[in-house]
């Protein structure tokens, strides 16, 4: 994917930005997790997704192969707040269509940072819409 333009919206090269992370290297914070993890949806990641997901809410599986697969249409962070060392929110919208409707993922994220690494703990659903 030499070349290829992040999917989190970074304008960044994809291997210069999430694609960093996808191999390995930790996220600076809760923030740049979600951007990865949302490239990681984007890109068909589950084993990534899986990987940095809380082990205390982490599902067996994502399915993310499930027919119809949405197209994923571009991500906003609203908001990245730091509660201590170990603790953020992230507030963010996804935007994708499903079936050729428009939708969006408003969702309020919850992360913690374990052993160095910050992980996806849940997140509240804040809107779901679709038009």
């Amino acid at each position: 994917m030499s070349g290829t333009d992040c999917p989190c919206g970074s304008g960044h090269p994809l291997e210069a930005c999430c694609g960093r992370l996808h191999a390995g290297e930790p996220a600076s914070d809760a923030k740049r997790l979600m951007c990865s993890r949302y490239s990681a949806y984007v890109l068909g990641r589950e084993d990534y997704l899986l990987a940095t997901w809380h082990p205390d809410t982490r599902p067996a599986a994502l399915a993310l192969d499930a027919s119809p697969r949405p197209q994923w249409l571009g991500l906003t962070v609203k908001s990245h707040t730091p509660l201590d060392d170990s603790h953020a929110t992230v507030e963010f919208v996804a935007r994708y269509k499903l079936n050729g409707r428009a939708f969006s993922l408003h969702e309020t994220s919850r992360f913690e940072r374990v052993d160095g690494r910050w992980l996806y703990v849940d997140g509240e659903i804040r809107e779901r819409g679709g038009r």
